[in-house]
């Protein structure tokens, strides 16, 4: 298993155990980015942080935990082919097949600002990492650029939100979570995120070699959708809810996250040798945003039967895949 951030491997060697263990890792992994969260979430209204800032900071982050722990512990662990797999697929998984069947449940309307401002953003940062892949290796320098546009992207997104108005009034103040249940929420979450991305990656891994599958094609497919349950029940609830720019936004800002924030974090720990991701994939990666944007041109709306071409998409891409 290479050196497991634990010391010891937490993959038995019985292969339906190991599908038991693989689940209850994601399971673990996303009560422990809720948990994470949500400490965070009340940390931060204690400390008088206005909501806009806490919904476009930590709890976009929050949903980005999964993939990052997952992708962190894989490539601390010398599986980098599961790493970038997992954030490739997973922007696939949320470009189309999220938005996809969001736009089926309910017609999608983006604003303005998402066309001409988020969605630029997200398809800069995957072409990026396209470009940067291309000698198949994320070097600490790759990774730095990365980082750096993070920090650029998180302070333009602050200043357009600037006007957020702090609402912590004296009734909502008695109504905040206590400090010490919000610091308690935060270190399980974490103690949470990091056994379960372990008991995840490890079981992954070692099935992945019982079945002769490839770590790049595990962490396109059930690694990049495992750590994607947060957005998709995210933004399909939001959808049925009838708060569709939720829907995209989540989705937009969260592939931004993953190529700029996890793979910059990753790659400044442990520079990463890529053998596994093809072309294929960062292509299919650039064009679901380029399809977002597309269909989102027309009317300001992604409609159903754009939503369905989305998972037509997807579903073609994982049968080529696998």
């Amino acid at each position: 298993m290479g050196n497991n951030i634990l010391l010891f491997s937490l993959a038995p060697s019985q292969a339906w155990l190991q599908v038991v263990l693989l689940i209850i890792g994601i399971v673990v992994v996303l009560k422990g980015a809720d948990w994470l969260t949500g400490g965070s979430v009340g940390m931060a209204q204690r400390m008088g942080v206005p909501q806009i800032v806490i919904g476009l900071t930590i709890v976009a982050i929050g949903t980005s935990m999964p993939e990052f722990f997952v992708s962190l512990i894989s490539a601390i662990n010398g599986t980098p082919d599961l790493a970038v797999g997992n954030i490739v697929g997973s922007n696939i998984f949320n470009a189309l097949l999220i938005v996809g069947i969001a736009a089926i449940v309910a017609p999608i309307t983006i604003l303005k600002t998402t066309v001409k401002q988020d969605v630029p953003v997200a398809l800069l940062a995957s072409v990026l990492l396209m470009i940067m892949t291309l000698d198949q290796h994320i070097s600490r320098l790759d990774a730095a650029i990365l980082f750096v546009l993070f920090i650029v992207f998180i302070g333009f997104t602050l200043r357009g939100a600037k006007n957020g108005q702090n609402d912590n009034s004296e009734d909502t103040l008695k109504q905040l979570m206590p400090m010490g249940k919000a610091i308690l929420l935060i270190i399980v979450g974490l103690v949470a995120l990091i056994v379960g991305s372990n008991l995840f990656v490890d079981n992954a891994s070692s099935l992945a070699r019982s079945l002769g599958v490839s770590d790049a094609v595990i962490g396109l497919t059930i690694v990049a959708g495992g750590t994607s349950l947060p957005e998709l029940a995210t933004s399909t609830v939001a959808a049925y809810k009838g708060n569709s720019g939720i829907a995209i936004g989540n989705v937009l800002g969260s592939n931004v996250f993953n190529i700029l924030m996890i793979l910059g974090i990753t790659g400044l720990i442990t520079p990463m040798a890529i053998t596994g991701i093809t072309m294929v994939d960062l292509a299919v990666m650039v064009a679901s945003i380029l399809f977002i944007w597309l269909f989102s041109f027309t009317k300001y709306r992604i409609e159903r039967w754009e939503g369905i071409v989305l998972v037509i998409i997807f579903a073609g891409y994982m049968w080529w895949l696998l």
